[in-house]
This record gives structure tokens, C-alpha cells and sequence, in this order.
């Protein structure tokens, strides 16, 4: 018989949107032992946010121990279960994609959902804490002994959290700039966003042919062209001075691109496998007018609606965006208040554009990214983003 897991997850917000945590544990429900916890401070985020996470890294902790398990989740968030159970929609732009990937954890039908009162979820909630209490003063929570930290009090009390949020409030207050920043600065009323510098790379051989060059083909290096544009944006931005992160699509052109930008800044690169661009399939290698010759109807599916597909099994416009804002997710709250590079490609370029102004998706149709050209988005505290900057190529000329 498969075994039975029962995960209880929780999620927090010191402002909401605030600095933010999660916490999950995984459970045996015959002893109540805990088999294993997973927390983390996440950054600036809303409680709604934090408590997707927390479920996805319970049912992840759940997977690591035995992926044919069944799972019964049990949180104190009606809104997660109710959307989780189906019977609610998910209207939220920045809840779709974190319900997508906690569906893909398990198989539907091993996972059940049941709400629990708060007090009945202390020890997720004190994980939770623990790691937004971590993330105060600059660390990350580590494990530690369950039973003891019961033992001592699980839950914390209401004049705890509510001093946690002065001082926080206090220290966010203090380090604030007192003057607006230049270039991709922030705005002194609402923090230092976190703010992406969005790179497209450089040109392959197949750029200047307009040929679909994705993740699902072949992964071409820079050419001689693309070599020269990447050292003209990384002396741009060298110039600017704000960059303090660099990340990158894995993919080749992207990371010769990041290479020659970060060795110019003296940073190292983080590669983000949601940054890739589009698998196109068939249609790899291809120019569009071959595309039409080929796969008239497929072609004609694809430019009327982002959730169709490229012939032979590539992604569609919808697929990519849901990883996209995972990604996104992922690295704001990674990078909380800093300037980062994000060096990757069209698709995933547009799609954080369209994102940040709210765009319908046919948006992704209407805009012209060129190579090694820079756009910037930031992400503020409040959970709105600013476009800032699209398609600037006054690097290259």
C-alpha cells in the first residue's frame, strides 16, 4: 500500500506585502512525527504568496521521502485550500503560476486538502517565523530540534510579532534613501525595488535570418557580431554602475553574453533554468516564411492565441509565461532591493514586460526586442512593477 503523508504548510507577511517567510512540515500521521521541515524567508511578498510557497515546498519535502505517496494537506489559508480543492478560481496574476506548480508536484488524485484552524497549524506557523525572523537580520533559517522548539513554545505571541513589525518598519525607515536615486534608483516613498535589467543577448548566426531559435534545438554560440555587442552592453553598463547581481538563461548565447558582461563587473553569474526561451519545436532552426510553407495551420493557431502550441510538441506562449513568473518570483525575492542583469532571451523579455504593465497576452505580438538591446522593469514593495526602459540600443550605435 503507498504510504500517507499528512503536510501542514503556513505563510506570513510582516506588512503585506512585507518581508515575508513560509513554513512546512511533513508529518506521520500514525505518530505525529515530523519527518521532515522545509522554511524560508522569501523576500518582500504578501501572505498569499508566502503560504503558496509554503505549500509548494511541503509537497516537495513530501515528494523527496516518496513521490507515491498520498498526501493530505492541511492549512489554515481557506483561500489556498479552496483554490487548491478547485472550487474557487484563482484570479491573481501572481497565484496561477504557484497553484500550477504545486499541481505538478504530485498527481491530483494522490493529494487531498483540508483547512485547519490556526492554532491547529502552529508548527508550520513557527517555521514560518522562525524564517521571517532569520530574514531580519540577514540569514537564512537552518534546522534545527522540532520537539525542543515545541517544548519552548511553538506559536508566538501577538506583542512579539507586533514589536518584530516596529523594528522592521524602524530599520526599513533608517536605511531608506533620503534622495531619489539616479538611473534605475528608487522611488524614496516606496523602498528600493528590486529592479531587473533585462538583457536580450547577442547575436548567433541565426539572428540576423529571423530563424526560430529556441531551447528545443540546437544551442549556437555567439557570432563575431554578438561577441562585439555584448562587450559594448557590458561597457554600458559598466558606465551605469548599478548593477549588483548577474543571472542568466543556461543556454549558450545567453551565457556567453552574462560571461562577457559579468568579467567586465567583476561579478559571477547565477544561471536560472525559467529564464530559457521558448521550445519551438518543429519550427527550430526555421524561418517563418518556411514555418508557413510548412505548417500553415499550426502557424495560424499560434499567432491567434498564446495558449497554442509550435507543431511537434513545443511550448506555448502560456506554458512560458507561467515559468517566467515563477522565475520572477523566485528572484525578487532573492535579490529584494538590488539592481540585477537578467541576460536571456525574446520570449522571456516581453513576457515580464507584459506581466509588469498588466498587458493582455497578444501584447507579446506588438513588441520588437533587438539583439543585445536593454530593458529594465522594477518591483516594488506595494507589489506593483514600472517599465522603465524597452529596447534601448543606444549601446550599440
Amino acid at each position: 500500500m503507498a504510504r500517507t503523508f499528512i503536510v501542514e504548510a503556513d505563510g506570513g507577511s510582516r506588512g503585506n506585502p512585507g518581508p515575508a517567510g513560509y513554513g512546512a512540515v511533513v508529518l506521520d500521521p500514525a505518530t505525529g512525527e515530523a519527518l521532515a521541515e522545509a522554511a524560508e524567508f522569501i523576500g518582500t511578498a504578501t501572505n498569499n504568496v508566502a503560504e503558496y510557497k509554503g505549500l509548494l515546498a511541503g509537497l516537495r519535502a513530501a515528494h523527496a521521502l516518496d513521490p507515491q505517496a498520498r498526501i493530505h494537506v492541511r492549512m489554515d489559508s481557506k483561500l489556498v485550500v479552496e483554490q487548491m480543492s478547485g472550487r474557487w478560481k484563482i484570479k491573481h496574476p501572481d497565484m496561477r503560476p504557484l497553484a500550477a506548480e504545486a499541481k505538478t508536484v504530485f498527481p491530483a488524485t494522490q493529494v487531498t486538502y483540508e483547512w485547519i484552524p490556526r492554532e491547529q497549524n502552529k508548527h508550520a506557523d513557527r517555521l514560518a517565523n522562525e524564517a521571517m525572523d532569520a530574514g531580519r537580520i540577514g540569514k537564512q533559517w537552518e534546522p534545527r530540534d522540532s520537539r525542543a522548539a515545541l517544548a519552548t513554545g511553538s506559536a508566538r505571541s501577538t506583542a512579539a510579532r507586533a514589536a518584530d513589525e516596529a523594528a522592521e518598519a524602524a530599520s526599513t525607515a533608517a536605511a531608506a534613501p533620503r534622495t531619489p536615486a539616479a538611473g534605475w534608483g528608487a522611488a524614496a516613498d516606496l523602498g528600493t525595488p528590486a529592479t531587473f535589467v533585462l538583457l536580450r543577448h547577442g547575436e548567433t548566426a541565426l539572428t540576423p535570418e529571423k530563424r526560430f531559435s529556441g531551447s528545443g534545438g540546437g544551442d549556437p554560440e555567439l557570432s563575431a557580431a554578438g561577441r562585439r555587442q555584448a562587450a559594448a552592453a557590458a561597457a554600458a553598463l559598466a558606465a551605469r554602475g548599478t548593477v549588483q547581481a548577474v543571472v542568466s538563461s543556461p543556454l549558450r548565447r545567453c551565457r556567453e553574453t552574462a560571461d562577457t558582461v559579468a568579467a567586465r563587473l567583476g561579478l559571477e553569474v547565477r544561471i536560472e533554468d525559467g529564464l530559457r526561451e521558448t521550445d519551438f519545436g518543429a519550427w527550430e532552426g526555421l524561418t517563418f516564411a518556411e514555418v508557413r510553407e510548412r505548417h500553415p495551420e499550426d502557424l495560424t493557431a499560434w499567432l491567434g492565441s498564446t495558449k497554442a502550441a509550435p507543431t511537434g510538441g513545443g511550448e506555448s506562449f502560456a506554458t512560458v509565461a507561467r515559468r517566467v513568473a515563477v522565475a520572477r518570483d523566485k528572484l525578487i525575492a532573492r535579490y529584494t532591493g538590488k539592481t540585477v542583469l537578467l541576460v536571456t532571451h525574446v520570449t522571456p523579455i516581453k513576457t515580464l514586460v507584459r506581466l509588469a504593465l498588466g498587458a493582455p497576452p497578444e501584447s507579446l505580438y506588438r513588441m520588437e526586442l533587438s539583439a543585445a538591446s536593454l530593458s529594465a522593469v522594477a518591483y516594488y514593495a506595494d507589489g506593483n512593477a514600472s517599465l522603465r526602459l524597452l529596447n534601448d540600443t543606444s549601446h550599440l550605435r
